[in-house]
């Protein structure tokens, strides 16, 4: 019999009075990551059966817009990496970094 290996990512969320996220605190001990801040979160989970996206997106108050726009730009691009690597269509994913290339520029978030 073979046993299975386990690994768990915990999230802790301190709302305040209106339940607006004050504070993201994460770990994924496997990582090395032992109660560490976040400003801000995206996690996407497929359901099979319903063949839908669940998400949970969530950010704190004192995220700001300029670490927004970096934070999306960055997941956009690792995205488009996931994308080539689960499906291995390097066209599409070439044409999504493309986008990823417009968008930083319409932001100017390069350099």
């Amino acid at each position: 019999m073979s046993s299975k290996i386990k690994s768990e990512i915990n999230f802790l969320v301190e709302l305040d009075e209106n339940r607006v996220p004050e504070k993201i605190l994460w770990t994924a001990q496997d990582n090395g990551i032992n109660v560490e801040e976040a400003k801000a979160m995206m996690l996407s989970i497929w359901d099979s059966k319903k063949q839908e996206t669940l998400r949970i997106d969530l950010w704190t108050k004192e995220m700001p817009v300029d670490e927004m726009k970096l934070f999306f730009h960055q997941t956009l691009v690792a995205m488009s990496d996931t994308f080539q690597r689960a499906t291995d269509d390097q066209k599409m994913a070439d044409t999504m970094k493309d986008f990823c290339d417009y968008f930083a520029e319409k932001l100017e978030l390069t350099k």
